[in-house]
């Protein structure tokens, strides 16, 4: 991440809408922060919660300073945020030992909202600087040695740090805040939308890149690497591109890029999964399959039933609707139809995550509402075929919104 220098402490327009760096890409409104700050503040009111803690080190799973910030967090470096109820932001992040600098009120170009940045040079690999960024951390948290400091995202902040702080602050209550986020960051505004239908029209572009570019000779990972250039051309920063090919009765399935090295042949079937983020750092995702020669009847019935499973599932999805219940529905069309039972995550929330509650499974205590996007991907193999679609969808007032618009078909090389 960028160091904050002298040159960034530049005061910038406290009315209106506050001007961000021709660097950053798509940044979202003031406006929108200013009211995901606002909803959060409130449930912190409620919840008697004083200061929220906060670290992400990937800008894949790593959604929580990106919500607060707008600055996502990238190579494993760790990007610590405290949210006072009461105040503007401190954040830790990658930085020369002693960053400790204090912007204008309303922040600078980079980090609006954000009174404070300290920085130093901490690496997950590196054991003995472990401490460095829970000693910064306890800095900003000096105000609140007695109060309630509220988790956020439990799975990505270090036990090191929490021991730390704990060690530090012991008339300190820490109390887990992750749900009273996700409740609020879940539901999408307008302009959340909007950039998520963004993401969808670039994965679009990508999807179709590939699928015409796939020919027998050509390694899997090049048709990969193929979509990614679409993404990072219109926008898109992140991202994972899973995709294999098979010859009909050794199926295989979505692949790393680790295993992407097979070289396609005739009558191969080649499937490709684009789960990336585009202009503005919202996730969505699609895949599709071409046969590389003719599909035979039972190549074109299994992907007709794919999506027929999946527009099942859809119609369970409406405001209010259980997660555990549409699992459960889902797994009995499945039986009642003969094909494998869903013992994956074949449904989930998106936005700033990959992956997002709620999440379409037994475990979910949250409901479907209005404003969510999740990305729907039915998949199972049999013993010739792996068989799988996926697009995103709205959540509506009555149902579900397609975001993608990509057709929903199976391609032929022919």
């Amino acid at each position: 991440m960028a160091q904050v220098t002298e040159l960034d402490k530049v005061t910038v327009a406290k009315s209106g809408d506050r001007p961000v760096s021709e660097r950053v890409n798509t940044p979202v409104s003031t406006k929108e922060l200013e009211r995901r700050w606002a909803a959060v503040r409130a449930a912190m009111d409620a919840s008697k919660i004083d200061v929220l803690l906060m670290q992400n080190n990937n800008d894949h799973m790593g959604g929580y300073v990106k919500y607060f910030t707008d600055v996502p967090a990238g190579n494993g470096y760790p990007f610590t945020v405290a949210f006072p109820k009461d105040d503007a932001m401190s954040v830790v992040n990658q930085g020369p030992f002693g960053l400790d600098v204090q912007l204008p009120p309303e922040g600078n170009w980079q980090f609006r909202g954000v009174r404070r940045v300290l920085g130093t040079p901490s690496y997950a690999s590196v054991d003995y600087s472990i401490d460095y960024d829970s000693e910064l951390a306890s800095k900003a948290l000096a105000p609140y040695a007695g109060a309630t400091i509220g988790m956020v995202g439990r799975g990505t902040l270090p036990s090191s740090m929490l021991d730390f702080l704990r060690n530090k602050y012991p008339k300190a209550k820490f109390v887990n805040a992750t749900d009273m986020v996700d409740q609020i960051k879940c539901v999408k505004s307008d302009e959340e939308i909007a950039l998520a239908r963004r993401t969808a029209a670039v994965q679009d572009a990508a999807i179709d890149a590939a699928m015409k570019a796939a020919v027998p000779g050509k390694k899997d990972i090049e048709i990969g690497a193929l979509a990614e250039e679409v993404v990072l051309d219109l926008g898109g920063e992140q991202g994972i591109y899973l995709c294999s090919s098979y010859t009909p009765g050794s199926p295989s399935g979505h692949e790393p890029r680790h295993n992407q090295q097979r070289v396609m042949r005739r009558g191969d079937l080649y499937t490709l999964l684009v789960e990336t983020n585009g202009p503005g750092g919202y996730y969505t995702e699609i895949s599709r399959t071409i046969v590389l020669g003719k599909a035979t009847q039972e190549i074109k019935d299994e992907f007709a039933f794919v999506l027929e499973a999946r527009k099942y599932a859809l119609s369970l999805v409406k405001p209010g609707a259980s997660c555990k219940d549409i699992w459960n529905s889902y797994n009995a069309f499945m039986r009642k139809n003969g094909r494998p039972e869903e013992s994956r995550l074949f449904f989930h929330g998106q936005g700033y995550d990959l992956v997002e509650r709620p999440l379409v499974r037994v475990d979910e205590p949250m409901p479907i509402r209005k404003g969510m996007y999740f990305a729907c991907h039915p998949t199972y193999m049999t013993k010739n075929l792996f068989a799988t679609y996926c697009d995103d969808f709205l959540v509506t007032d009555n149902g579900v919104e397609r975001l993608h618009k990509y057709p929903e078909k199976l391609h032929e090389l022919g």
